[in-house]
């Protein structure tokens, strides 16, 4: 059941999030993810690796985004950070999805060729859809799209790593 409530809720703050900047309220993705992934925390049997990876998740995403915009990849309409800054909501988009590897994301766990592959295509579908539903300045373009699908497919392994490697520290025993 909890599976079913984390892909639920995922897909929710999703959408708060990116409709949220398409019409102008970009701070609601913000407080849904912080509201969801407070309750993700308080279901958590380890708090502290989901906290820890959900932390380094908003910091490689800050990071990745950031590069993608300055490169040209993408343009959300931002929030907070100036350009060529990846925006808050963007960032807290991060958290959300760090918030499903240890749960209905688990079954990429130490599938880190299958989390390249989900990453390369994900990546850019999200992107896309966001745009599409008006949370980007302009659509991305096939060359963006492109950078954006290379970089989620070096970083969804990355991230199933880092949460291994928290778990492994942090595991209750």
């Amino acid at each position: 059941m909890r599976k079913i409530i984390n892909v639920i809720v995922f897909q929710t703050v999703w959408f708060a999030a990116v409709l949220g900047a398409a019409h102008g309220i970009p701070w609601l993705g913000v407080a849904a993810v912080l509201a969801a992934f407070a309750i993700h925390l308080a279901l958590s049997p380890n708090r502290i690796s989901e906290l820890l990876l959900a932390l380094g998740a908003a910091v490689i995403g800050f990071t990745a985004d950031s590069g993608l915009i300055a490169g040209g990849a993408f343009s959300p309409v931002p929030y907070v950070f100036p350009a060529p800054f990846s925006s808050l909501w963007m960032v807290m988009l991060w958290v959300n999805f760090a918030a499903t590897i240890n749960v209905s994301m688990a079954w990429l766990r130490g599938r880190y060729v299958i989390a390249f592959i989900f990453g390369a295509i994900g990546g850019p579908m999200a992107y896309y859809s966001g745009a599409k539903l008006g949370a980007m300045n302009r659509m991305p373009e096939l060359i963006g799209l492109l950078a954006i699908g290379i970089t989620w497919a070096f970083v969804t392994p990355l991230l199933y790593r880092m949460a291994k490697v928290l778990n492994d520290r942090y595991a209750k025993h």
